[in-house]
């Protein structure tokens, strides 16, 4: 049984189901976002036996059974709408998720992309730089850093083309408002406001010129390489991801035998069965690594392409399922082989001190 975290409105999930139950594979789709107030989870240790159910509002799943994890864009555990107190709030909610983390780190099956702990570190840039480098990839003069009198440096290094990322690039709230922070163009005046820097670690590297960015999706040992042309969306020019998808222009890449093998080889080292990593590719033919993604979005890269990738999704999940529901199955049968040989040798032994001639305790 494969079971997929993700919240229930994925589109991803929507892509790649079909195809994983047109293998025969039994599919739970659950959002721990839905724990503790629309789901119940009780674990049960008796003596060395132990057994995980998972309660929804439409079934009772003994997670025992379950033999793959998909996890994709799980919500956090969140408390129930009639807990306003937030201190109260806060407190179930970290308690639940201390709670699930737990219960994860229990099932010993395959996971896809990684256990979240492996995606946690693969997502570090520090750690995923590091190792491209190690593979022999190619990446920007790179300053991580709070230290605002880094800054001015990096900047004359550069040339005056600085820009700047965040380590985290996930949306958060400013002045009760949803931001995005993207790659941004260092400029010389914001230089005078540097002190800024200090307050949170940022990331300095020189501007690379571009022929075409690259996504490059990998699963398991299959690459899938996107050209991504965003150069006619102005918004686009430090991050493809302001650009208007109307004016971009996607197209099938084919790798370098040398890079797609790095691909492979940084997914792997990473622990990961899949990445999304974004390569540029330098008007004199030099691939540039920028960063991989653990867990990156891939859904629309197959819409604009035609390329495979659900597939290629769904077939992992149902060879890691399917052997791993096997050696489960295997392991149970030699398990009930040794206790039956074992009982038979009692039962031998039992019948040996009973036969004619053997001396029988007294037990009076």
């Amino acid at each position: 049984m494969l079971l997929i975290l993700s919240d229930r409105g994925d589109v991803t999930v929507d892509m790649v189901l079909p195809k994983i139950e047109s293998r025969g594979l039994p599919v739970v789709w659950w959002d721990p976002g839905d724990f503790p107030s629309g789901g119940r989870v009780t674990v049960t240790f008796q003596g060395d036996e132990s057994s995980f159910l998972l309660t929804t509002e439409d079934r009772v799943l003994d997670l025992g059974d379950v033999t793959a994890v998909w996890v994709r864009r799980p919500n956090a555990p969140t408390a129930a709408v009639n807990m306003t107190d937030p201190t109260q709030r806060a407190h179930v909610e970290r308690v639940s998720r201390f709670f699930m983390a737990g219960l994860w780190d229990l099932l010993t099956v395959p996971w896809f992309p990684a256990r979240p702990p492996a995606v946690d570190r693969a997502h570090n840039k520090l750690v995923h730089l590091d190792r491209a480098v190690r593979l022999g990839f190619t990446i920007p003069e790179t300053v991580m850093t709070n230290d605002p009198a880094a800054l001015v440096p990096a900047y004359a290094r550069s040339d005056g083309h600085l820009v700047a990322k965040l380590f985290d690039s996930h949306r958060f709230l400013l002045d009760g408002q949803d931001h995005r922070v993207h790659t941004t163009a260092v400029t010389r005046r914001q230089l005078t406001s540097r002190h800024r820097v200090q307050h949170e670690p940022v990331i300095l590297q020189p501007y690379v010129p571009k022929a075409v960015e690259l996504r490059v999706t990998v699963v398991g040992d299959r690459v899938f390489a996107v050209e991504i042309d965003a150069r006619d969306a102005r918004a686009a020019h430090d991050d493809r991801r302001h650009h208007d998808d109307t004016r971009a222009r996607y197209a099938v890449h084919t790798l370098p035998a040398d890079v797609e093998r790095r691909c492979v080889d940084l997914v792997v080292d990473l622990g990961l069965a899949y990445g999304a990593i974004d390569l540029i590719l330098r008007p004199d033919g030099e691939y540039v690594f920028l960063e991989i993604d653990p867990n990156g979005e891939w859904g629309w890269l197959e819409t604009s392409t035609g390329l495979p990738i659900s597939e290629a999704v769904a077939d992992w999940l149902g060879t890691a399922a399917r052997n791993a529901g096997q050696s489960r199955d295997a392991g149970q049968s030699r398990d009930a082989g040794q206790s039956r040989d074992a009982g038979q040798g009692r039962d031998a032994g039992q019948g040996r001190g009973a036969e004619a001639g053997d001396e029988v305790p007294d037990r009076s």
